[in-house]
């Protein structure tokens, strides 16, 4: 076809009352021609102008969507298209509703195939976003089921439809634009003989919405991520420690930084002072600097006005070492997260304890979670935070090598792809001659993307130059991640064989039974 105008998708006139007549009668031939009259669109066009959409091609009429806003909990997932319509009469339109109801759509058959339905489809889901509205609704036709009514049920075909097996011209296309079904319908268009009087309940969740719109304190959309990588150094005090650490919140918090983080066992080098004890015991004796140092972050965290995820350090707790990384909020609050896989070095060298606790952390400027080093090499645990909805996960690690360095680094990257979420390493460089088991250290600090169009190519947002002190200071979009989630290339969440494997917790061991399994004693 030959397009002597461009094509304009616009508000509807109700000047445009006869070219929307003419267009939907082509439309709906199969069911008798079916027209809206001119006092029905005009009503539209009084209660909710900014609903009533069309494209107009050459001039004409071509395609066509009309939507009002309903309250949907008044109607429920079972209702007709007269009970939603009000009779026909539209007075259920409610501008206070939270559901954007799609009452019609249609695409004159001169004009198919040039994707109309999509740019109408697409204006839509604008619409309800603009006006932050929980979804959109629509009761949709599945006119070709009649060739199929005898070899199966509703749900078989509508399955199929999905799996492309059958391709329905109404429902694949509702499906392809992101639209699931809710609820099969009876009875929901009277006279719909192609659909043998069922229909599809359909929905698209507007990812965006917003029960309350706050005034304060609304959700940040874009975060602020500050990395310290730290040179491990000689302090010769403890209070030598605490001003480097106030000099790095400081500066970070300057670029009004949501988050600092800093690497796992920064504060190894006061454990100078009890080498001669032995590795093990040297460990533990840090380990009595841990209570004061996380009371320091503390305070920093409220007076700079930043969220402190404070690398990790030692912690004695009936006799058991673990190593555990802090979550100082601004607010001054606090939580914990202990290392859950040690190193075969570290259990070996000083006795570590793995955790069992692992649970996301609500913060101001986001949910997040914890992975110390080792842990993000084990894909399980980032899984289950990006099951309680993480969408930054912070991971302080210590490496001495390369070769450590590139496992943190490869596994941090694919957290963030397999997960859809942004992961910050941070990890410290330098020597420490003086303390065991710390001779040397190597990283090379980053902040990493999901691997989508929206994110750099190589899904790194920052990285640090390998081996030198240094901050990197970078803003994350969490918008992004939603918008990954529900239509990115790929969506390794949604698309997870949930019917075929799980994951799961299991339940603390029961110590008070005897381990062991019981033998017959014959």
């Amino acid at each position: 076809m030959t397009i002597e105008q461009p094509i304009e998708l616009r508000h509807l006139q109700l000047e445009d009352y006869l070219g929307l007549k003419a267009a939907m009668k082509e439309a709906y031939s199969d069911i008798g021609g079916l027209t809206w009259s001119e006092a029905a669109i005009q009503k539209l066009l009084e209660i909710f102008p900014e609903g009533q959409l069309c494209v107009v091609v050459d001039g004409k009429v071509a395609a066509c969507a009309l939507t009002i806003i309903v309250d949907y909990d008044s109607f429920g997932d079972t209702h007709t298209y007269a009970d939603i319509t009000g009779q026909y009469s539209f007075d259920t339109h409610d501008p206070r509703g939270d559901v954007l109801y799609g009452i019609e759509v249609f695409v004159h058959p001169s004009y198919r195939g040039m994707r109309l339905g999509r740019r109408l489809y697409d204006a839509r889901k604008e619409l309800c976003e603009n006006l932050n509205l929980r979804s959109i609704v629509a009761g949709g036709r599945i006119p070709i089921y009649s060739k199929y009514s005898d070899k199966m049920t509703p749900r078989e075909y509508i399955e199929k439809v999905r799996l492309k097996e059958i391709y329905d011209s109404t429902l694949t296309f509702q499906l392809s634009n992101d639209f699931h079904v809710r609820k099969i319908l009876r009875d929901y268009l009277p006279g719909d003989t192609s659909s043998l009087d069922y229909a599809t309940l359909l929905e698209w969740n507007n990812i965006y919405f917003e029960k309350k719109q706050l005034l304060i304190k609304r959700p940040k959309p874009v975060v602020r991520i500050g990395v310290v990588q730290w040179q491990m150094r000689q302090f010769d005090s403890f209070d030598a420690l605490v001003e480097q650490i106030e000099f790095f919140v400081d500066a970070v918090s300057d670029y009004k930084s949501d988050f600092i983080l800093f690497p796992e066992l920064f504060n190894a080098p006061l454990m100078a002072e009890f080498n001669h004890l032995g590795e093990a015991n040297a460990f533990r004796a840090l380990a009595g600097f841990t209570e004061p140092i996380r009371e320091k972050f503390m305070a920093f965290a409220v007076s700079y006005n930043i969220n402190i995820i404070t690398g990790s350090m030692p912690l004695v707790e009936d006799g058991k070492v673990y190593n555990v990384s802090y979550l100082c909020r601004r607010n001054g609050s606090w939580d914990e997260f202990r290392k859950i896989h040690p190193t075969p070095s570290e259990v070996d060298s000083w006795g570590i304890s793995g955790g069992r606790t692992l649970k996301a952390f609500d913060t101001d400027a986001g949910r997040i979670g914890i992975l110390i080093c080792y842990d993000v090499e084990f894909p399980e645990l980032a899984r289950f935070y990006a099951d309680q909805g993480v969408q930054l996960l912070f991971v302080p690690f210590l490496t001495d090598t390369q070769n450590g360095y590139n496992r943190v680094r490869r596994c941090a990257q694919a957290r963030a792809i397999e997960n859809e979420c942004f992961v910050a390493i941070a990890g410290a460089v330098g020597n420490l001659p003086k303390v065991n088991n710390m001779d040397i250290q190597y990283a090379q600090s980053a902040i990493f993307t999901p691997s989508d169009f929206a994110f750099p190519t190589n899904s790194i947002k920052a990285e640090a130059t390998p081996n030198t002190e240094m901050t990197i200071i970078a803003d994350v979009d969490l918008e992004l991640l939603k918008e990954l989630h529900e239509y990115g290339s790929v969506r390794t969440l949604k698309d997870r064989r949930l019917d075929l494997y799980e994951l799961r917790m299991l339940p603390e061991p029961d110590t008070s039974k005897p381990s062991g399994t019981s033998r017959d004693p014959r």
